[in-house]
């Protein structure tokens, strides 16, 4: 029977939706048996198309629900219910990474149905069905407030309600830049976060030199004084140059005394006594231990390997009072993220603040643990730290093991967050009694 005659319907719940939520995807009246395939259309903001794709067959009852049947084949197999969006993958074939941009505005979707099992030329045929979702960053209500105050560039994202609202700074790594949709997001979850800038900011263009703590300890004032954020109530998350950064903040600042730590992907390993530029330069005594996959992409991982025993060349996690949440892909190409854990687990025995340390362990996961449902990137084309040039560098993990490990890992973020930041209640409980 032809598809278009038996007028087969495809629906998508909720269309309108934050990034981190499930959604359903439906299709009914079509004939029994009849084979279908699921594809996803994703336009990002520099242009490039990003599809996915997957093989169903409808049931007995015509229909077919992508969280119960299983993808026969496509960019994901098995019974994966948000499979079109983390499998998402440029039709180009380039190294990209899908990145949000502008946090105001949705990323659209478009989730449409073919007859038959099809692998290709989709742009070419006309769909049985589409509809248009939107995932967002922002929570309806979330403000969005740029800060310029002290030299700082960065974006505070306040929850909506009054407040007060526990605080987060939220660090990113050293490929710079503004990155603002993790802040958006977990303000959509209830945290006053500030998204900072810390690697391209004007004055390290003009000047050439990378800022110092003074710069973090300057944000992490301005977070603390908001009249909407309950300055003893703050967390930092840092990912990858950002867990540099968050450790040492968090061991030596006298400044920055943050109630609890998340570190993803990164590494304690670092000059004590020195600066980020001194950090820099450290990994670059160990240049030569970096290789190139036979793709030719780098691979930096061996750069800090073998771990120094020189007790001024790692931050001494001993010496920390707030709770740490460690986020480890064992796959991670980029920094010994597994073996930093494992020796930030030793060093905290030795000093008896182990009962602080909860650590996150993913096997096939990479580098880059970001919230569920984001495309998992293995390598990608980025500006490396050390040269004006760009490289395409080997991130690390496996798809399907790596979105599982974002999923499961945002979860128990938050919960954490939550537990240490709001006492373990639900964030609306919690704003309505003012803390």
């Amino acid at each position: 029977m032809d598809g278009k005659q038996c007028c087969v319907k495809l629906s998508v719940h909720p269309s309108r939706a934050l990034i981190d939520e499930k959604f359903i995807i439906l299709v009914q009246n079509a004939p029994p048996g009849f084979q279908v395939t699921l594809h996803a259309l994703h336009q990002c903001e520099d242009g490039h198309n990003w599809v996915a794709f997957a093989h169903y067959t409808a049931n007995a009852a015509g229909t077919v629900n992508v969280a119960e049947d299983p993808s026969l084949g496509g960019t994901y197999s098995g019974v994966e219910q948000m499979g079109l969006l983390w499998s998402l993958r440029p039709d180009s074939n380039q190294e990209l990474r899908l990145r949000k941009v502008n946090v105001k505005t949705p990323r659209k979707v478009t989730i449409s149905v073919y007859q038959g099992h099809q692998i290709e030329r989709f742009m070419d045929q006309v769909p049985l069905a589409s509809v248009v979702v939107e995932r967002w960053y922002m929570a309806p209500g979330v403000r969005r407030i740029p800060i310029t105050h002290g030299g700082l560039i960065a974006t505070l994202f306040l929850p909506s309600g009054s407040g007060p609202f526990p605080g987060i700074l939220d660090l990113w790594g050293g490929g710079g830049k503004l990155v603002e949709y993790r802040a958006a997001l977990l303000a959509s979850h209830g945290f006053g976060s500030l998204a900072l800038d810390y690697m391209t900011i004007e004055n390290t263009h003009k000047t050439g030199k990378i800022v110092g703590s003074e710069y973090f300890e300057t944000a992490y004032r301005v977070l603390q004084q908001h009249p909407q954020i309950l300055g003893n109530r703050i967390a930092i998350v840092g990912l990858s140059f950002g867990t540099s950064v968050t450790l040492k903040l968090a061991a030596y600042s006298k400044v920055v005394q943050p109630r609890c730590a998340v570190c993803i992907s990164g590494t304690h390993v670092q000059p004590v006594e020195g600066s980020m530029a001194d950090i820099f330069a450290y990994c670059l005594k160990n240049a030569a231990n970096m290789r190139f996959s036979k793709e030719n992409q780098l691979i930096s991982h061996d750069m800090l390997l073998p771990l120094p025993t020189d007790p001024s060349l790692k931050v001494d996690v001993g010496r920390l009072q707030c709770p740490l949440l460690l986020v480890v892909g064992e796959d991670d190409q980029n920094w010994p993220a597994y073996e930093s854990a494992m020796d930030m687990k030793e060093m905290m025995e030795r000093a008896g603040n182990s009962h602080l340390l909860t650590i996150l362990t993913y096997p096939n996961a990479g580098h880059l643990i970001e919230p569920p449902y984001t495309t998992h990137t293995r390598s990608s084309i980025i500006g490396v730290f050390y040269s004006n040039k760009k490289s395409s560098v080997l991130w690390g993990g496996d798809t399907v093991p790596h979105s599982r490990a974002q999923e499961d890992s945002w979860r128990k973020t938050l919960a954490f967050l939550r537990e240490h930041l709001y006492g373990g209640r639900n964030p609306a409980a919690a704003l309505s009694s003012q803390l």
